[in-house]
Parts: structure tokens; sequence; C-alpha cells
């Protein structure tokens, strides 16, 4: 048992029902009433207040005037960024740098935690399918090999030591389960999938989590398999806390035990609260539900209060872990020297650079600084977009837009803004045409504003909003080269603009640094490295689309009689200014038993004369297996630097146990068989090679 947990079992040996009870209880609004429960012990956590002087006032509260001096505990929603505003985590995940992806983490951390925020709502690990699920922003993408990566890496920096010696703050595992499943990409939604897709792609991300140490998770809106997932003892106390062997605890998510009445598995308040403990929900998320009935609950049922001391124990333990006790009130001074730190803010360009995805370029890029450039469309001047969607206390005052960047680089452009992102005027039409006409080049800022992404931001279409897509055409037929920069927070069905541009940067919703990364990249001082880790579909009609998908007993056959099945831009895909040439794929051996790797190298040539990074992919694929298969899988990759006109001889140790699989009563298996094998620059192209576990 470690000290944390030692000190947390004394400390719960000393307490009432109602202070334990307390414990179990997260309100957001602070007001007379709250302060007054505060002083009882009857709440243990706040979340959602970023302000200093308010926090250290009820932790003062809390620790001077209650009865046992227990801290209170501050989450918050820091998704990308605190004031130092990053790239949306969809589009960091599309650097494939996972030491970038940690960093940037840790720095959002840093500045949250300077405002007394030590426990984050923080890595979202749904595996998302559907684009227009407008929370995919918020995840790693299609893959669950790929996410479980960028999920640990974000539960490293998250939880990453202070100078004190503990954790910046609890990360937290969202959204346990499922909800990235969510029918038709409707938040909030059913969610009904087989418990071999819950195991075999829903859950590796989150056990990647309990593997990386995570101290917190939180229970989703959904109901899953017929049960709503804050209410469910499978997934909560058979899988997470027993199998799993998750020892922290587990928070609701907003008023989700409560809406175990919505879900009509709880008739009213008091069974909401009942069903929430049983299944196995430690903290209650601001509904009040377990303060108001927990009392009566137990002295119907007392054998209740055993399940009460456990989830008040690991909320103890993680406030031990934090060091809230020792230093439960955060210096002023702190905050001056982190927020929008120098080093921060250049973390954030960093990223931004890694997450743009080039999507076409015929050759008109880079730019050259001579060139007459018309900037028209909604986002060339836009500091809020930028943010994202979740912008935590990132301020538009501080966003380097287009406009700034273009001014600070000293290019010679005028900006016409055309349109805005939704609003169906074309009365900018003529301007923006006028300045087409007397340029070299168009600048075309399209796609979503961030408040079009994000939680309940789902679309039913995902092309371009507005009149956005007229204005493209308007300006296509000036006859005039057009470069799009594409900023979003999911994939978009943008063929005709893909078709009409000259090049395509996905620039997603960027962050503070977003206007200079995408200059510099517009430019060639950047080279772009980015791919994608979702799908890009043609159409709507194609959803759900993703690489991993399996084989039907006819493969050959058509899909659609009115659309192909392939997508507009596959997993993994992503150009750059230089070339790449993959070669001399070879495997030290072509037979491996389960308890073996396979090793694998490849040479990566840099046919071009610029330097640049690629992200190598290794897929495999199961030939023959006991269940379906996906057709292609994710099993490793790297990022590597390539000076131009060199060679480096890349090399993979693979673990057989990357290739097992759950049979269809749920048993983990490596299949003695024939595998293919693919490596190349994503998930459509590269060398292929075949080798046998024994």
């Amino acid at each position: 048992m470690s000290t944390s947990k030692q000190r947390a079992q004394l400390l719960l040996t000393q307490m009432t029902l109602e202070e334990k009870i307390g414990q179990m209880v997260q309100f957001g609004r602070i007001k007379p009433k709250e302060k007054d429960l505060i002083r009882q012990g009857l709440v243990g956590s706040f979340l959602n207040h970023r302000n200093l002087t308010l926090v250290n006032e009820i932790q003062r509260i809390a620790v001077e005037e209650s009865r046992l001096g227990i801290p209170l505990l501050i989450g918050s929603d820091i998704i990308h960024g605190y004031v130092s505003t990053f790239p949306i985590p969809l589009a960091e995940a599309c650097s494939w740098n996972l030491e970038l992806i940690e960093a940037s983490a840790k720095h959002a951390m840093v500045e949250a935690a300077s405002d007394g925020v030590r426990w984050n709502f923080f890595p979202m690990v749904d595996i998302a399918r559907d684009p227009r699920w407008g929370r995919i922003a918020e995840g790693a993408g299609e893959d669950p090999y790929y996410g479980s990566e960028v999920a640990k890496a974000r539960v490293r920096g998250v939880q990453s030591l202070n100078a004190d010696g503990y954790p910046q703050a609890a990360a937290c595992a969202k959204h346990y389960l499922a909800y990235g499943w969510s029918e038709g990409g409707r938040d909030y939604n059913s969610v009904d999938l087989s418990e071999h897709v819950l195991r075999t792609t829903v859950l590796p991300p989150f056990q990647a989590c309990v593997d990386a140490g995570v101290m917190t998770f939180m229970s989703s809106f959904n109901d899953v398999m017929a049960v709503p997932a804050s209410g469910n003892p499978f997934t909560l106390r058979t899988l997470l806390k027993g199998e799993m062997k998750f020892d922290g605890f587990v928070v609701s998510d907003w008023e989700s035990v409560e809406e175990l009445i919505g879900h009509t598995t709880a008739a009213d308040q008091k069974e909401a609260a009942r069903i929430g403990l049983l299944s196995g929900v430690d903290m209650d998320m601001h509904s009040g539900v377990y303060l108001d009935h927990f009392k009566t609950l137990v002295s119907e049922n007392p054998a209740l209060e055993a399940l009460i001391d456990d989830a008040v124990l690991r909320i103890l333990t993680v406030k031990y872990e934090l060091g809230l006790f020792e230093k439960p009130f955060v210096d002023p001074q702190l905050r001056e020297n982190v927020i929008l730190n120098p080093e921060t803010v250049d973390m954030t360009l960093k990223v931004a650079r890694e997450s743009i995805v080039m999507l076409k370029n015929d050759g008109t890029l880079p730019l050259n600084r001579t060139q007459k450039i018309a900037l028209i469309g909604p986002f060339g001047n836009d500091p809020h977009t930028p943010i994202g969607c979740w912008g935590a206390a990132g301020h538009h005052e501080n966003t380097i837009t287009v406009t700034k960047a273009f001014d600070d680089a000293q290019l010679n452009y005028t900006f016409i803004k055309g349109c805005d992102a939704l609003d169906p005027s074309k009365d900018g039409f003529e301007a923006a045409l006028a300045a087409a006409q007397a340029s070299d080049v168009i600048v075309f800022t399209a796609g979503e504003h961030n408040l079009m992404s994000g939680e309940n931001n789902n679309r039913a279409f995902l092309d371009l909003p507005g009149v956005q897509q007229e204005l493209f055409d308007a300006l296509k037929a000036t006859g005039k080269p057009i470069i799009t920069l594409l900023f979003t927070g999911r994939p978009l069905t943008i063929g005709s603009v893909i078709k009409g541009s000259r090049a395509v940067l996905c620039v997603w919703h960027l962050g503070l640094s977003s206007g200079t990364a995408i200059t510099e990249t517009l430019l060639g001082i950047n080279n772009p490295s980015g791919k994608l880790v979702t799908t890009f579909p043609k159409t709507v009609g194609q959803i759900p689309l993703y690489y991993n998908h399996k084989n039907t007993g006819r493969p050959n056959f058509r899909r659609y009689l009115d659309c192909d099945e392939t997508p507009l831009f596959p997993f993994g895909y992503g150009l750059s200014y230089s070339s790449f040439f993959y070669d001399k794929l070879t495997l030290k051996s072509s037979t491996i038993s389960a308890s073996e790797s396979l090793e694998v190298s490849v040479d990566i040539t840099n046919t071009s004369d610029r330097d640049g990074q690629e992200i190598v992919q290794v897929y495999y694929r199961d030939l023959v297996a006991q269940v379906t298969r996906p057709v292609k899988e994710l099993c490793a990759f790297k990022k590597i630097h390539l000076n131009a006109k060199s060679t480096q001889t890349v090399t993979f140790t693979i673990d057989a146990q990357r290739f097992g699989y759950f049979t269809a009563n749920f048993r983990f298996i490596v299949d003695p068989g024939a595998f293919a094998l693919w490596v190349g620059p994503s998930s459509e192209d590269g060398l292929t090679t075949e080798f046998t576990i024994r």
C-alpha cells in the first residue's frame, strides 16, 4: 500500500458519514451556500473556476474552517492549452510527435496549475470514426493503437512533476465509455456496439491511460450496450476497477448520474444516486444527488457505506498524491512567471508547425515573397477561430492571425473577407473578386469557425458552411491560382475545393501561434510533416469510413451505386516539400514465435533538395483468424528527420503480442499463421512482405 493510500486510510477512520459523502460531491457554482457546505466538510471538489483569488479563498475555508481540514480538488477542462492555446487535440495528433504532444500537455498544466487547477478533465481518448460528431476535435482520431500512444503521452504531460515533486495535476481519461460511437454523430446519443468491438477498439486507449498511471476517469453521458455509462457496473466495476486494475477514482460527467432519470433507468434522484454508487461512480459532478440522498440510502441499507468508504479512500489518495494537504494554496507570483511564458508560447508554435497537413500541392507552394497575394475568406483576420473549441482561458488578443503574420513577414497582400463562415450574405464578393483579379495568387481561408466543433456541435453536412463554396467557385472563375487554407475541427467533404485548388493546407484550429505557423509553411520556412489521423470522406453518405475496416464475404462487390468507397484522403496521408523513397524492406526473420519480436528495417531516402521529416508507418494484416479482422492495422510508426539527398535505415522491433486479438469469447491469443506487412507513408501506400508466427 502506498504512503498516500495509508494516510488516506487513516483519515478515513476519523470521518463521519456526512464528511465521507462530502468528499464525493463536486459543484460548479461557488456561492454563500457552497461556502457553508465547505465549512461543514460537505463538498470535496469544484470545477471550472480559474480565479486564483477565489480558489485560494475556498481552499482556506476548507483547510482552516472545516473540522478535518481536507483540501478541495479544483478541476477544469484544459483540452488544448490554458492561456497559451495549442492546436486542438485532433490537429496536434497529426504531428505524430509524441514528445511534442506530451510537452504541450505539460506546458498547459503549468499555466493552469498557477490558477489553482490541479485536476484536468483530459485526455479525451474516445476513438471516433464519425466526423459529424463535434467532439472528434478533442481526440486522436480513428486508430486504437495510435490513440493509445497519444493517450499515454498526454497523461504523462498532465501528471508531470512540479517543482515540489508532485504531479502538476491529476489527468482524467474520458469519456468512459464508447462516447465516440454515438449514433449519427449526435452528441449524448445512444451507443450500440458489441462487446468484441468494445474490447478490441474502444478500450485500448483507456487501458493505456491506466498503464500510464492516470489518476481519474470520467464516466460518460451515453448508454452503452443498453445501460447508461454512469450507471453501468459492468463497464465501471467489472472492467475498469476489476480487469483493468484501475485504482484511482471515477467522476461522473456533468450531472450524468442524475441523467439516469432521463435514460429511464432510474425513477428519481434518490434511485439515480443509489445506482451511481453501486455502479462505481465515486464522485458526482454538480447534480448534488449524492449529497441529497446518500445519508438516507445508508440508513436504509447500511452495507452501502462500504462502497462509500472505497470511493472516499480513492478520492483522498489522489489528494494526497497531488500534495494538496502539504500545499493547498498557490502563490500568486507563480502565475506571473508562467502565464504566456516565452518558452510556452514558443512551444505553441512548434506544435502548430507540425500539426499542419499538406493535402495537395502542384508546385504552387512555397510562395515567392515577391508575389502579390489576395488573402480572401472569413478566417484571414479572425483571432477567435484559431483558439479552437476548448479555449480555456485563451484570449483572442493573444492570437497571431494570418494577417498579423503576413504583416510581420512583410508580404505584399490585400485582405478582403469576402463572406462570413455562416452568413448567407454575398455583399463582399465584388471586392473579393476585384482583389483576386489584381493579384498573382489567391490564398483562400475556408472552413468552420471554432464554435462549429466541440461538445454538442454536430453537423449533418460536412461541406463548407454558408456561401464559402460559392465564393470559392467565383474566385476559381478568375483563373488565378488558389491556395486553400482549411480551418476546421473535423474532416470535411470538400472534393470540389481540393480539385479547384492548386494547393491545400489543412490548418485546423492551431491556437495562439496559428498565423505564424501557417505563414512559415506557405513560404517554405516550415516544411510540413503532419499526416492525417482520421479519414476524410468524399461524402457524408460514406460515413463511417475508416482505414482499418473489415472485409465482407464479398469484398470485390461495389458498396454504392452512386459513389465509390475510397476516401477523399486516407488515414496517415500528408505531403511535404521533400520527397521520400522507400526501399529495401527487410525482415531479420520471416518466422517468429508468439514470445518473440518481429524485427523490420526499411531504407528511406530523401530524394529532394530540402531537409524534411517523414512519418514511417507499419501496418499488418492477419490473413486467417478465428474471428474477422481488419484489412490493415497500424502496429508501429516513427517520425524521422532526413537531410536532403540522404538515406536512413529505419528499424522497428514489434512484439508478437501486437499481432494478437480477442477471440469470440474474449480470450486474447496470438494465432499461428501467415501475416501481411506494409511499411509506407500512409495507410494506402508502401512496400509489402509477409511473415509467419509459428
